[in-house]
């Protein structure tokens, strides 16, 4: 095509963006939200997800709705969002996921255009087939691409342009608190991210007592065992997504393992030390919030992280230090109030 796709659409034309699912994955296409909604300020913009993260879109504000699929929807659920995207009359239908459910709901979306990323598995689906983010962004081939850039070119190259790739944005108003809080989230999809937890509440306890910031631990529905060990601090279980982003946009500071709840609390700007095991801090670390991210070297990261490859155990969380995480928090808050 000699023109970009964008520039093709009428100004309010329907799109339809399908990102099923992922809770860090749903936070950092947000800012791919924004390149749309900047480019095409008067189109209908809707987003295919998962009923489980559809509520961390709510009030999104570069987005006009959401079409939810029921978590783990068979053949009639997904059949059901298919009928539900084609009603939207989409003119042009993005897959900002990659996978086969994905790849069909674009492919039977209706949509004049269809685009997806050339990478993607399932390329047959699209008549748009965007280029790799690092040929899209001028970046070496083998460069890492932060996830949030990566959904980003796709937006770059339909609408033919470079541009500054603003944070990820989510809408909630700040929680009610009676003192200053930190928030520590100790869980993590997989053993090789998980840093121990008794390294956690001795973190707790100086965040206490050094800083003057109250401790709150969160933790999700299925980590109840998890839940119950920070005994003397404040535990929030299973929060409802509403109810974590707010509890999140009114926090001072987050610490926790590379996880979704991380990309949240960078969505509302709070500072954030991340720990990284096994996977790679260059693509998943915070995006445009103040941050420290603290890890350890070694051969074998980043790996696919189900379990350790290279040892019996996974060296590369359990060596990271309470020391240095120690240390990038007091940095970190060292900045913060020098730039307040």
């Amino acid at each position: 095509m000699s023109d970009p796709v964008l520039s093709r659409l009428a100004p309010e034309a329907s799109i339809v963006l399908v990102r099923l699912r992922s809770l860090g994955d749903t936070v950092l296409v947000t800012p791919a939200f924004s390149l749309l909604r900047r480019a095409m300020p008067r189109a209908s913009i809707h987003v295919a997800i998962e009923e489980r993260f559809a509520d961390l879109l709510a009030g999104q504000p570069d987005i006009d709705g959401v079409v939810r699929m029921a978590t783990g929807a068979g053949a009639p659920g997904k059949a059901r969002l298919v009928r539900e995207l084609r009603a939207l009359r989409p003119s042009l239908c993005i897959d900002m996921h990659g996978g086969t459910t994905a790849a069909w709901c674009t492919a039977l979306s209706g949509a004049r255009w269809r685009a997806g990323f050339a990478h993607f598995r399932q390329r047959w689906a699209y008549n748009v087939r965007i280029p790799r983010p690092q040929e899209v962004l001028g970046r070496e081939r083998d460069e890492s691409v932060h996830t949030a850039e990566h959904h980003a070119a796709a937006i770059m190259h339909l609408g033919g342009r470079l541009e500054s790739i603003p944070g990820a944005r989510l809408a909630a108003a700040p929680a009610d608190a009676d003192q200053p809080y930190a928030i520590l989230h100790a869980g993590a999809t997989y053993a090789t991210k998980t840093w121990q937890l008794s390294h956690f509440l001795a973190l707790a306890d100086r965040l206490q007592r050094r800083h003057g910031l109250e401790p709150v631990f969160v933790a999700g529905p299925d980590e109840a065992d998890l839940a119950a060990k920070p005994t003397g601090f404040q535990v929030r279980q299973g929060l409802p997504l509403p109810d974590l982003m707010s509890l999140m946009a009114g926090a001072r500071l987050f610490v926790g393992n590379d996880s979704g709840p991380a990309h949240i609390a960078a969505a509302f700007d709070v500072p954030c030390v991340t720990i990284f095991g096994s996977s790679n801090s260059k693509i998943w670390h915070p995006w445009k919030t103040r941050h420290r991210v603290v890890e350890t070297a070694w051969d074998c990261k980043p790996c696919p992280g189900d379990r350790c490859y290279a040892f019996d155990e996974p060296r590369c969380i359990l060596s990271v230090t309470p020391e240095a995480v120690a240390q990038a928090v007091d940095e970190l808050l060292a900045e913060c109030r020098s730039a307040s």
